[in-house]
């Protein structure tokens, strides 16, 4: 019935990350609500583990699909802004580094979008 020959299906390495992205926002969630007291820290890591949640999850459910370049590379430049901005977000909230890499992160989330519907056109 599902006879799909193994051979034809490729790993994906965004997939895989992207999994992992959505697994650690929910350790991140976790550890805010029970972990941290200070507002401003629960917020920032909320944050990043609502941005890390969604953008995994469009990796894992993208990236087996990604066949053309450009369509990968919209992706990859979008795993790359959620770990800018998620990761500035959460270092501030834990280790108390600048977030000055969150907006970078930010335009490089926008830029990737843009990337994926330029993708979307072209098909």
């Amino acid at each position: 019935m599902f006879a799909i020959d193994r051979r034809a299906r490729r790993p994906s390495l965004l997939a895989c990350l992207g999994a992992l992205l959505a697994a650690a926002s929910i350790g991140l969630s976790a550890y805010a609500s029970h972990g941290v007291s200070e507002p401003l820290a629960q917020q920032h890591l909320n944050m990043a583990a609502l941005y890390a949640f969604a953008h995994g999850a469009v990796l894992a459910a993208l990236g087996p699909r990604a066949t053309a370049t450009f369509g990968r590379l919209a992706l990859y430049v979008i795993l790359l802004g959620t770990l800018l901005f998620a990761g500035s977000l959460a270092g501030n909230a834990l280790w108390q580094w600048p977030t000055r890499l969150a907006p970078i992160g930010g335009s490089t989330l926008m830029l990737g979008w843009v990337l994926v519907a330029i993708d979307a056109l072209k098909r």
